[in-house]
């Protein structure tokens, strides 16, 4: 039976229950604002793609939520198994008003507010609110090379963490946090492991401290093979094709034929901003980083906000985490109800440094 007349009306919808989607959610359940929680898969999708027993790079206090703090046995870094426990133990201990595989379709401004339609497996929603918050991410789906071979199946751009790669020989193609992790896990648990990356040295500056000793070690003892200066320009079922880039241009036609088992492509993620584009937000730049009021994180479209790493579009250099998004909350919270949320990310005892006098001001 087709759910096409079911409408429901509210004041808020938020789209997208990731950390900030759900912080927000639950900083208006707080003051008694009917919203709904819109989610086109499940709750923290994101951290389900990452590999098994992957960490954050953040301490606890920096993934927190809503004044609820973040604890584990060893006060290290948590992992995303764990961080998605969290999130389902926000949504239960605030009843949050919530649907799961419910994508978005269609955002339409009116005269009173918005059209939203959803697109369920029962068939299509439609609601009515005043106003919209857009909570998307920004890492929706891999940053494609678009060369030859990339979608064979020995080929991915999802580590799914070391044990596939025992005894085989993997090249791991990438430079940053995430391509060393990998490639320094599929080493340890028995892999031959090579890396390509585009530019002549890692850029030690921008790698994690603990990630960059380890890897320069292991390059230095001959352990892990580097190719620097190479782009991957064809991949076949035995061997990749590689490309020089040593003397700036990308590819410059010198090639190197790499032979290996597997391929894991460490290229980076791009955000989806077409539900954004369909909803009228100006999106500007390679990017398309939406135009907001930095203020009230609204868009260009009155009503319509924007929060969390889905302000940076697809960001190449990352200024928006987790840690850096609760200020979204508070100005949203502050654009509606007038009134500031006191509890946001950690408890205040671990969160001295944040305080929210400019919202209050501004």
């Amino acid at each position: 039976m087709s759910n096409e007349h079911v409408h429901e009306n509210t004041q808020v919808i938020i789209v997208g229950a990731g950390p900030i989607g759900i912080e927000l959610a639950i900083s208006l359940h707080r003051l008694g604002v009917d919203y709904i929680l819109l989610e086109a898969n499940q709750i923290g999708h994101a951290f389900t793609k990452w590999p098994p027993n992957t960490h954050f790079y953040s301490t606890p206090e920096h993934v927190a939520l809503a004044g609820v703090p973040v604890h584990n046995l060893n006060q290290q870094s948590i992992s995303g198994e764990q961080y998605l426990a969290y999130l389902r133990t926000l949504v239960e201990m605030f009843d949050l008003n919530m649907h799961v595989y419910e994508p978005v379709t269609e955002i339409v401004r009116n005269e009173s507010g918005f059209l939203v339609r959803t697109a369920p497996r029962r068939g299509e929603r439609r609601y009515y609110s005043q106003y919209v918050v857009l909570a998307t991410g920004g890492m929706a789906k891999p940053r494609r090379l678009n060369i030859p071979g990339e979608d064979l199946p020995h080929v991915t751009h999802y580590f799914p963490g070391p044990h596939p790669y025992f005894r085989t020989r993997v090249l791991v193609v990438g430079g940053r946090n995430s391509a060393l992790e990998s490639a320094l896990r599929c080493w340890r648990a028995g892999a031959q492991v090579t890396i390509s990356y585009r530019r002549p040295d890692f850029d030690y500056e921008r790698v994690k401290p603990h990630l960059a000793m380890d890897i320069s070690n292991r390059l230095e003892k001959g352990e892990i093979a580097f190719l620097p200066a190479t782009v991957p320009v064809e991949i076949t079922p035995e061997y990749v094709v590689l490309a020089s880039t040593e003397d700036g241009k990308i590819p410059n036609g010198r090639l190197i034929r790499h032979e290996t088992d597997f391929v894991l492509l460490c290229t980076g993620f791009v955000a989806d901003m077409s539900l954004f584009a369909r909803a009228g937000v100006i999106l500007q730049g390679e990017e398309q980083v939406p135009v907001f009021d930095p203020h009230t994180m609204e868009t260009n479209v009155p009503g319509l906000f924007v929060a969390g790493t889905a302000a940076g579009g697809t960001q190449r250099k990352f200024t928006y985490f987790i840690s850096t998004c609760h200020d979204h909350v508070a100005k949203i919270v502050k654009t509606i109800t007038g009134i500031v949320p006191d509890k946001l990310g950690t408890v205040p005892a671990r969160n001295n440094a944040v305080t929210w006098e400019e919202v209050k001001a501004n």
